[in-house]
């Protein structure tokens, strides 16, 4: 769930038709910003688009009440002689193929079926209590072997033999969530906009005559690292260690969990993806865990088996790497850090 790039909006100007509307869902703020349309046309556009998050909200919410809760307890009494078995809506049955796929495609790195191990470490909540489950319960999970390829669907029919698995899709619905906005805008005739959930941002058209521009977070210090122009259907994301964490004995253990060890990585402060074409919101947030969990050895690696070309990595001891197409288009805030470009 935690994705923060920091939206740098630049709103002066004489004469400028620029409706903003936030909200909060997915547990944080969203923001919806539409050029050049009248304020009613822009208020009805952005109302039917913050409806559509909030029904989505409660429909994939790990943890309250809702659809995807009654399937984690349905898969939970699941035996290997007698599988948990499911009807699920369309939208869901193409959610949890597609994160499938993108969780073999991530050698198992992007791993929604772990949600027992996020809800071991305390992040199946709005607050997080400082403390560490023991090795015991921790290597129990790990041992269940959750994978997103123990769901069996076939069309809207999903089977489930493992109860090891509990679905949590926040690694996922923002990203999801973003493609579903840009295309609700774009029926309703606003071809240039910018939508940004808690980080995670797509841009439609212009501002005016200028591209949008938006910041990346720094992950130690308030305010931007560096900042880019976001062109038409480009979407960009960042998964990091400092909003959903806590310390423990001077130690950081933040949300992502690493499925092969059942521990929060750390090897990496945060990791920036920027995506392009008709699925860029969601290309731009799953693919980031991967990355991230990967660490300093194997994020390039990580990010070419994902077809990701522009992405940003800092490493847990704050050194900066960037592929260099990304690289080439970041205007760093001042002091600059050091920057290893790779291709």
């Amino acid at each position: 769930m935690l994705l923060a790039a920091l939206a740098l909006f630049l709103l002066s100007g004489c004469g400028e038709r620029l409706h903003k509307q936030q909200s909060y869902v997915f547990g944080t703020l969203v923001e919806i910003t539409i050029y050049g349309e009248s304020e009613d046309h822009a208020r009805q556009a952005s109302d039917r688009v913050l409806r559509e998050f909030d029904r989505m909200h409660h429909e994939l919410h790990a943890w309250e009440p809702g659809p995807l809760n009654s399937l984690n307890e349905r898969i939970a009494k699941a035996t290997l002689h007698k599988p948990a078995r499911a009807t699920l809506s369309p939208e869901l049955a193409a959610m949890l193929v597609d994160a499938t796929r993108l969780s073999v495609r991530a050698e198992g790195l992007f791993n929604p079926a772990i949600g027992n191990l996020v809800r071991l470490w305390g992040f199946h909540s709005d607050t997080f209590v400082p403390r560490r489950p023991g090795p015991q319960d921790i290597q129990r999970l790990v041992q269940g072997h959750p994978s997103m390829e123990d769901l069996k669907i076939d069309g809207l029919r999903m089977e489930c033999a493992n109860p090891a698995v509990r679905l949590d899709l926040g690694g996922y619905a923002k990203g999801y969530a973003l493609d579903v906005a840009g295309a609700m805008l774009k029926r309703q005739g606003v071809n240039n906009a910018l939508i940004n959930i808690g980080g995670n941002i797509l841009a439609l058209g212009k501002k005016g005559s200028s591209a949008w521009r938006v910041g990346i977070q720094h992950p130690r210090h308030a305010g931007a690292l560096a900042s880019l122009e976001l062109h038409d259907g480009e979407a960009i994301g960042t998964s990091g260690d400092y909003q959903r964490y806590f310390e423990l004995d001077g130690k950081r253990y933040c949300h992502l969990i690493d499925p092969r060890t059942g521990w929060p990585a750390n090897q990496a402060e945060a990791v920036t993806i920027l995506a392009h074409g008709p699925r860029a919101g969601t290309l731009s947030d799953a693919p980031s865990k991967p990355l991230f969990i990967a660490g300093p050895a194997g994020w390039r690696r990580m990010a070419e088996k994902m077809g990701i070309r522009d992405a940003l990595f800092i490493a847990a001891d704050g050194h900066v790497s960037a592929t260099r197409a990304l690289g080439e288009r970041l205007l760093w805030e001042t002091p600059a850090p050091a920057v290893s470009l790779v291709e």
